[in-house]
């Protein structure tokens, strides 16, 4: 039974590690994730932006960027242009406004594409740490630490857990995808 439990935060991790991937592919509408991994040099030091400033959207199709300290204005701007972000950027003298192109056709399914084979490669990574959990159950059976039917009974118990796990994935790629598509 623990084999499955010790099992479960591998798979979280490859959950989150997912989420994080995909909440950082644009979808057309402006949002503060877009520009949160963007580093800047302030102050010596590369600080990332969320610490410099706040950032907020009042369209969809622009961010503004308002640093605490004004003096730093200029880094910002220099590292969101560094960042190639694919953004317009406007400095204007007190906050910075990023403007978020709109997506083609052609630019959302590619997006739709790319979300598909990141799912997958996820996909792959449950499996492979499935297959080791399975390994390690068969294992302690040949040790006969485990019954046959307590092996069963856990193989049952992580096939339920994989398909859990995988549910979710779809159900992230799908809400993911209806977001890109949405104009």
């Amino acid at each position: 039974m623990s084999l499955i439990d010790d099992a479960k935060p591998s798979f979280d991790k490859f959950i989150e590690h997912f989420q994080g991937e995909i909440k950082n592919l644009r979808t057309g509408r402006a949002t503060s994730a877009m520009i949160e991994h963007v580093s800047v040099l302030a102050y010596g030091t590369a600080t990332p932006l969320q610490q410099l400033g706040s950032v907020q959207v009042p369209d969809p199709r622009t961010l503004v960027v308002s640093p605490w300290d004004k003096s730093i204005l200029k880094d910002i701007e220099k590292a969101l242009i560094a960042a190639d972000l694919g953004f317009g950027v406007v400095n204007k003298g007190d906050a910075i406004y990023l403007t978020v192109p709109s997506m083609t056709e052609e630019k959302r399914l590619e997006l739709v594409k790319k979300v598909r084979e990141r799912s997958e490669a996820v996909r792959i990574q449950i499996r492979g740490h499935r297959d080791v959990v399975k390994e390690d159950i068969a294992r302690k059976e040949k040790a006969k630490e485990l019954t046959e039917d307590d092996r069963y009974r856990l193989q049952e118990d992580l096939d339920k857990l994989t398909g859990g796990y995988n549910d979710q994935i779809k159900k992230l790629v799908e809400d993911k995808e209806a977001d890109i598509m949405k104009i």
